[in-house]
C-alpha cells in the first residue's frame, strides 16, 4: 500500500494542506482499495466445501424420505404462476 506525504511550504494554511492531502489520496487510490477489501470474504477451504457439500447431501436424502413416508409435503413449483 502506498503511503501519502506532503510537506507544508512557508505560505501554505491548514486548510491548502488539507486540500492537497485529500487530493493526493484519491490520486493514490488508497480509499478505493481499502473500499474494494472491506466486504470482500476469502475462499472456503477445500474442506469446509466438502463438510458443507455432504451436509447438503444428507439434508436432501432426509427430506427425500420424509416426503416418501408422508410427513413433509414436497415442495410446490410457482415459477410459472404469478398471483
Amino acid at each position: 500500500m502506498i503511503n501519502v506525504e506532503i510537506n507544508k511550504t512557508r505560505n501554505e494554511n491548514n486548510v491548502s494542506m488539507i486540500r492537497k492531502f485529500t487530493r493526493r489520496v484519491q490520486e493514490s487510490g488508497v480509499l478505493n482499495r481499502v473500499r474494494s477489501l472491506r466486504y470482500a470474504k476469502r475462499a472456503a477451504s477445500p474442506y469446509v466445501r466438502k463438510k458443507k457439500t455432504l451436509k447438503s447431501l444428507r439434508r436432501k436424502e432426509e427430506v427425500e424420505k420424509l416426503i416418501k413416508l408422508g410427513k413433509m409435503r414436497p415442495r410446490e413449483n410457482n415459477m410459472g404462476k404469478r398471483g
